[in-house]
């Protein structure tokens, strides 16, 4: 029967994994442009990039602990990033273009969440701040528990946002397509922007 610790590890990983994806604007940045214009599944958007995510973040997580001497983390992880700074441009174009069809509902299949949100866990090193604190519990049952609950923080949170604006973009659409088209545009540009940051920085 799992312990006190135990229990605080998982509430501890669930509350950093939750607030991690939603204190980042590139990672709202990335789905949003794929979910605004959607009228049913755009939850699915969301917990795909939380499912590519949480997979990269773990990855990143396992290969410091195992092999911190020889893998060039910071190395790779700049180059992480100009990824993701490409793919933000990219996907806040496919978005700009996507709004200028007034009656375009096509629904975003799954791979581009999932890849994009892989992307984000291999970049940066911000992630890592949420992701270490495991390795101060003593057991490694904790420890796990911790990693899963940060995971499924993760997910959750992306998962909730994108319902939540795929949702205000169905509610604004069916009162008025010109709302819904704006809400996509300022999704999209969003994407571009950060993106662009990521790139330059």
């Amino acid at each position: 029967m799992p312990g006190v610790t135990s229990v605080l590890a998982l509430l501890a990983g669930l509350a950093a994994g939750f607030f991690h994806v939603l204190a980042g604007p590139d990672h709202l940045a990335a789905v949003a442009p794929l979910v605004a214009g959607d009228d049913r599944v755009a939850w699915r958007a969301g917990f795909s990039w939380g499912l590519g995510h949480t997979a990269g973040v773990l990855l990143v997580g396992a290969l410091l602990v195992a092999f911190r001497e020889l893998l060039p983390i910071d190395a790779l992880s700049a180059w992480s990033e100009r990824l993701v700074g490409a793919a933000l441009v990219a996907v806040g174009v496919w978005g700009l273009w996507r709004a200028r069809a007034p009656h375009a509902h096509a629904h975003v299949p799954s791979t581009p969440s999932f890849a994009m949100g892989t992307l984000h866990g291999l970049a940066g090193s911000s992630h890592l701040y949420g992701v270490l604190p495991s390795l101060m519990f003593s057991s490694r049952f904790d420890a796990l528990l911790y990693l899963s609950g940060f995971g499924a923080g993760a997910i959750a949170a992306m998962t909730a946002f994108s319902a939540l604006l795929g949702a205000v973009a169905v509610a604004a659409g069916r009162s008025r397509q010109a709302v819904r088209q704006a809400v996509l545009y300022a999704a999209s540009v969003a994407a571009v922007v950060v993106g662009g940051v990521w790139l330059l920085a």
